[in-house]
């Protein structure tokens, strides 16, 4: 590990001039997949700055009935709060199926949405990585992929973002906020994460030395009766092979909104806007859902060795909507 100095913030306007002032710096949270790839020697920072003593740690309800998550608020906080709980369950659910308690109990919200894939060309620091090396090649193509992309990949990178939290957040239509020493932003999380493309080193569309200050959920009554499913190759904690969060609201057997977002399928969560499209207004059955998931999942380009992510996700959404839909008709 390289050697790196190591600063504890104590306001936002400390931490900006900080990271200002050192090009090599990055910001710290709970440190959960920083300082992994810091003994990997992926990340290599000069200086470390330690952010938990901002006042960011906080939820709040916003005026208009939705929610404000503050960046250092730990993942078990955010699990554990009551209004989570009652107004985006599934954003609950897909925090505690996402690591360990001890993990959930370091990782905060800012740290969740900026932690970097977990392929193992780009983690093991050996093999040909875009992500690592930009121009050296992607390895996984040719390599072990099983895990990897089916939808919204390129020739560059196949990896898959690692999130179960920021699929919650991406169905519900989440804003990221952030800071800068030119002043405060927001990014729908939509536009949080970058495509892929030929640049798949650059991840998120942060303006540079800019600090994620928090999450801004809207109000979604939908989201009160949501659901968030996690498929894994083991019962303990491990990543996704798959995920979906979902909402459904139906009245007389008729769809009138959904909200579906794909995880451990792409780069970034997958907004699933064409099944949404397909089933809003139709019927609210498994032939509608298997129809709308196949209409999502057209654009899927699986390698040889993950195609069976595709009928995976199709069984997901069917199952999961089922599940909703006949919970409403209770």
């Amino acid at each position: 590990m390289r050697e790196f100095r190591y600063q504890r913030a104590t306001d936002m306007t400390g931490a900006l001039d900080l990271l200002a002032a050192e090009p090599e710096a990055r910001p710290l949270g709970g440190g959960t997949n920083l300082v992994d790839l810091m003994k990997t020697g992926v990340e290599r920072p000069a200086l470390l700055v330690d952010l938990r003593d901002l006042p960011l740690d906080r939820i709040e309800p916003t005026a208009d009935g939705g929610l404000r998550i503050g960046a250092t608020v730990t993942n078990s906080d955010l699990a554990a709060h009551p209004q989570v709980r009652g107004q985006f369950p599934a954003l609950t659910q897909a925090v505690l199926a996402g690591a360990s308690g001890q993990l959930r109990n370091m990782a905060t919200v800012g740290g969740n949405l900026l932690q970097r894939t977990r392929c193992g060309y780009f983690t093991g620091a050996v093999a040909p990585c875009n992500k690592r090396v930009p121009g050296s090649g992607c390895a996984a193509l040719t390599g072990e992929h099983r895990n990897h992309a089916v939808l919204g990949a390129s020739p560059h990178c196949v990896a898959v973002h690692p999130s179960d939290m920021a699929v919650a957040l991406a169905a519900f239509d989440a804003i990221v906020t952030y800071e800068t020493v030119d002043g405060p932003g927001e990014l729908p999380l939509a536009e949080f994460y970058r495509p892929v493309g030929s640049t798949p080193h650059l991840e998120t569309a942060l303006p540079p030395g800019a600090l994620i200050t928090g999450v801004v959920l809207p109000p979604a009554p939908i989201a009160a009766v949501s659901r968030y499913r996690k498929v894994r190759e083991r019962a303990s904690y491990a990543f996704a092979i798959g995920s979906l969060a979902a909402a459904l609201d139906v009245q007389g057997g008729t769809v009138r909104e959904v909200r579906l977002a794909f995880g451990a399928v792409a780069s970034r969560p997958w907004r699933a806007r064409q099944a949404e499209l397909a089933l809003t207004g139709g019927p609210a059955d498994a032939a509608a859902f298997a129809a709308a998931a196949d209409a999502e999942l057209a654009a899927a380009r699986p390698l040889p060795h993950n195609g069976y992510k595709v009928p995976l996700m199709r069984n997901l959404v069917v199952d999961v909507l089922t599940e909703l839909a006949e919970e409403a008709a209770r």
